[in-house]
């Protein structure tokens, strides 16, 4: 693939967060859709909250339905383009779940919210559970049916870091799962991309639905990464991590990849986040210098396109409201402020715009073995890593 390198941002309304779908704004998309274009920006990734769209496992809601068509109208009309991504699931440090696709009692890494309260029950596995597994793939059809042929509808997403929800139970359920989901989708929209939202946990350990996979049914792959969780790399603003998580996926894979989450929560009035995540938090001047240093680092790596998390910083009002009550350092990823203010980083989606650069491959992609890495990742990873950044010659350059 090859053209403009995409530039945009992951969304969700300030005010809501979300609970987007149920208090839905129609005027207020639509001011924020115009102030990313007026940024800059011309990619938006957005996200269904699964119980929202889908309150019983044999029905799809028609109003959630309507709606999604508002939202792709609304990014049309500032000729913006839409990624829509499924079985949202997975959201900043929470898995939001419906409650037909809960099991029995139980806990895990994440809390599960289901109708906005925090409950104690295991997720049933969607790779393995057979109403589950008909559930999705309804939803997806009927998503993909009713933005079919719309001019803003780049392509869908089929999940956000599917893998913090549950992980197939072998690579091969990994692989059926896939390759069903994309085919309810292209039954009714054959011509739309797919990806499907990895990220760096699955580079770090082997949750059998990794790139190589996702390249099996998806026409680009996605990666997102971010220092501040990352422990073997170079610190908070280590930029270069970005590309380097590019190039790994696109060996992995053997796609192009699109950068669909990188960002920096940034400090502010917030004493609970400072407390908290204090660590994570950066000055707004620096989260600004990190951002474009960061889309620099993608188009050097041969990125297709990279997408800021997020939009917005979220208001007090609703920092009350999981996942930002346990995670207070989600409610600074803003590019804008709460009260609609752009941050400095802003400026880095304008700057970002350019030609997309050819890929290379890395010299460090010979070794280990391609079909080995799964074996010890993590310790492929850094020693990987380590030698990318000693080297020079493997280094990929800011634009």
């Amino acid at each position: 693939m090859s053209g403009s390198f995409r530039v945009g941002v992951n969304y969700w309304p300030a005010a809501t967060a979300m609970r987007w779908w149920r208090r839905f704004d129609r005027e207020q998309v639509s001011r924020d859709f115009a102030e990313i274009r007026a940024a800059g920006g011309d990619t938006i990734r957005f996200f269904l909250l699964w119980e929202d769209f889908q309150p019983r496992s044999d029905t799809v809601s028609e109003a959630a339905l309507a709606l999604l068509r508002a939202v792709a109208d609304a990014a049309g009309r500032q000729g913006l383009v839409i990624i829509p991504t499924l079985f949202t699931g997975h959201m900043s440090g929470a898995n939001f779940i419906p409650e037909w696709a809960l099991g029995a009692a139980g806990s895990g890494r994440f809390r599960v919210v289901s109708k906005d309260r925090v409950v104690g029950r295991a997720i049933r596995n969607w790779y393995a559970d057979e109403l589950v597994g008909d559930a999705q793939a309804l939803l997806a059809r009927e998503c993909a049916r009713a933005l079919a042929g719309h001019p803003a509808l780049w392509g869908w997403d089929l999940g956000n870091e599917n893998s913090n929800c549950c992980v197939p139970p072998t690579r091969e359920a990994g692989r059926r799962w896939l390759d069903r989901i994309a085919g309810a989708i292209r039954s009714v929209d054959p011509s739309c991309h797919l990806t499907l939202g990895l990220h760096m946990e699955d580079l770090e350990e082997d949750r059998k639905i990794g790139p190589a996979e996702a390249a099996a049914v998806c026409d680009i792959l996605s990666m997102h990464a971010y220092p501040i969780y990352t422990s073997w790399c170079a610190g908070p603003v280590d930029d270069a991590l970005l590309g380097f998580a590019a190039d790994l996926t696109r060996w992995l894979g053997g796609k192009d990849v699109l950068f669909a989450e990188f960002g920096a929560a940034t400090k502010g009035d917030d004493e609970e986040a400072a407390r908290v995540a204090g660590a994570m938090l950066l000055h707004e001047g620096d989260a600004a210098e990190y951002t474009t240093r960061a889309f620099g680092r993608l188009r050097g790596a041969g990125a297709i396109g990279g997408l800021v998390w997020c939009f917005s910083d979220y208001p007090r009002a609703i920092w009350h409201e999981p996942p930002l009550d346990a995670a207070p350092h989600e409610r600074h990823f803003g590019l804008w402020r709460a009260d609609g203010s752009p941050k400095p980083a802003v400026t880095a989606l304008a700057s970002a715009r350019g030609a997309q650069l050819p890929m290379t491959r890395p010299a460090w992609a010979e070794a280990p073995a391609l079909e080995r890495f799964y074996q010890a990742p993590r310790e492929n990873l850094a020693r990987l890593y380590a030698a990318a950044r000693a080297d020079p010659s493997l280094a990929r350059p800011v634009l």
